[in-house]
């Protein structure tokens, strides 16, 4: 079997993240980029497999910049036998559609039996990536998954929503997400790391994948507007002085909170 994950670097999580009022892109310039905790959550979904079954090939996928062969490196260190890393200046500001099509068109020359995706990346948190490479590959998907058994001719989870926990399959190929639920990632050891070293990575442009940039430019989404988040202010204290209810329910009312 050959699982292929997908991986995004993103900015660091605890650190400020902030946007460019020129081009309303994250500056990632300005604070340490890592790999997305939940995707290396599903990177773990598919070494644990492969840990249990021999001949399984685990293959990492992303689309990023340049600078983030560091973290496309980790994931050969964690235990991937291959990385494919997708860099083309035609895809800064990429949007979802975009991006998907190229994830698409990469899986397509990589070949796959199953991919292991995040839900949701914690920078852009659109939460539809995996659902809409899936469509574009015709295969089935399993979305947001907190459990994930994985058992050829299938894969199979657990879903959970606010009103029950969903069991849900779909025979291979297919496309599956997972949450923040799923075990935390490995950590490389030193002969992983060591090992990275040797393992191939393919770095590829949008015409080695036969994609014409400005093809796919055409028509997306643009943000037209950006302004900077204001400063926080204080809030509103009441002092109960025996009508703390109505100062209350007169703030939820000015506020059109009731």
């Amino acid at each position: 079997m050959k699982i292929v994950v997908l991986m995004k670097e993103v900015p660091n999580t605890y650190g400020e993240r902030t946007l460019s009022l020129e081009t309303g892109l994250a500056e990632r310039a300005t604070s340490d980029n890592v790999l997305d905790e939940v995707t290396e959550r599903a990177m773990e979904v598919a070494l644990a497999y492969a840990d249990a079954h021999e001949g399984t090939q685990v293959h990492a996928l992303t689309v990023a910049p340049e600078g983030a062969t560091t973290s496309v490196r980790k994931c050969l260190a964690m235990g991937a036998e291959a990385a494919t890393h997708v860099v083309d200046d035609g895809l800064v500001g990429a949007d979802l559609g975009l991006t998907a099509e190229v994830i698409a068109a990469a899986l397509g020359r990589i070949g796959f039996d199953l991919v292991v995706a995040g839900n949701q990346s914690t920078d852009g948190m659109g939460g539809v990536l995996p659902a809409m490479v899936a469509e574009l590959l015709g295969v089935p998907h399993l979305t947001n998954l907190s459990e994930v058994t994985i058992a050829e001719p299938e894969v199979a989870g657990t879903r959970v929503s606010d009103d029950a926990d969903v069991q849900v399959s779909a025979t291979l190929p297919a496309v599956v997400s997972v949450t923040d639920a799923l075990p935390e990632a490995r950590f490389p050891n030193f002969k992983g790391i060591m090992a990275a070293k040797k393992k191939p990575l393919d770095v590829l442009s949008l015409d080695d994948l036969g994609i014409d940039a400005e093809d796919m430019t055409a028509s997306r989404t643009i943000m037209l507007a950006i302004d900077q988040r204001p400063p926080r202010t204080a809030g509103v204290k009441i002092t109960d002085s025996g009508d703390a209810g109505t100062q209350l329910a007169g703030f939820l009312a000015e506020n059109q909170l009731i």
